[in-house]
């Protein structure tokens, strides 16, 4: 049977939401291409229709989580929308978001930073590469937002942000749900907030 384009396109979005979600669990080394197809609720023979190799897919998954990630976070739009509005509130309503427990407790979900860190460093070629574009297009944002405040050193500031943002949620998932990951989220966000007088 013969399918047409638009049911091409379709799968092929299934067969990456799925890769996705599993890459964020598990870390792309980990996930198999049976794994995604099948969790995907297609068949492994199916792939190669779509993706000339795993590693092709693993590179077009992390642009959609970064993709995914400013869906799922409206203010993330919010911080550059409007130029001519004060971007404070816009910004402290990212970081709130972002450093949650919300967002701790949804690692299928989440941004791709906490989650692909450790992973990007072992890794090399496109996948790299795509997080790396993706994290700095988080961090342009944020020296964006913090020029038209008049930080006297944005692009330091934004990349010191992005690291604690990211290391708060790696490492209150790494300690996992209590008392200790609830202090790493709420001092973070103190801390950011209070210093960015936000």
């Amino acid at each position: 049977m013969r399918y047409g384009s638009e049911h091409k396109a379709e799968t092929r979005a299934r067969v990456v939401k799925s890769a996705a979600r599993e890459i964020r669990l598990k870390g792309p080394e980990k996930v198999s291409v049976a794994d995604v197809m099948s969790s995907a609720g297609l068949t492994h023979g199916g792939f190669y229709a779509h993706f000339s190799s795993k590693e092709s897919l693993v590179a077009v998954a992390i642009d959609a989580m970064f993709n995914d990630t400013k869906h799922r976070n409206p203010a993330f739009d919010g911080v550059l929308v409007d130029k001519s509005a004060d971007p404070r509130p816009a910004l402290r309503k990212f970081l709130e978001t972002y450093i949650s427990p919300e967002h701790r407790d949804a690692p299928g979900r989440g941004c791709p930073l906490p989650a692909l860190a450790a992973d990007m460093a072992r890794n090399s070629g496109a996948a790299r590469e795509r997080f790396a574009n993706g994290l700095e297009n988080v961090t342009s944002r944020i020296e964006a937002a913090l020029a038209r405040i008049d930080n006297e050193n944005p692009s330091g500031e934004a990349k010191a942000i992005v690291s604690q943002m990211v290391g708060a949620v790696a490492l209150a998932r790494a300690v996992g749900k209590g008392a200790q990951s609830d202090a790493i989220l709420r001092d973070t966000l103190a801390s950011l907030t209070k210093r960015l007088c936000i």
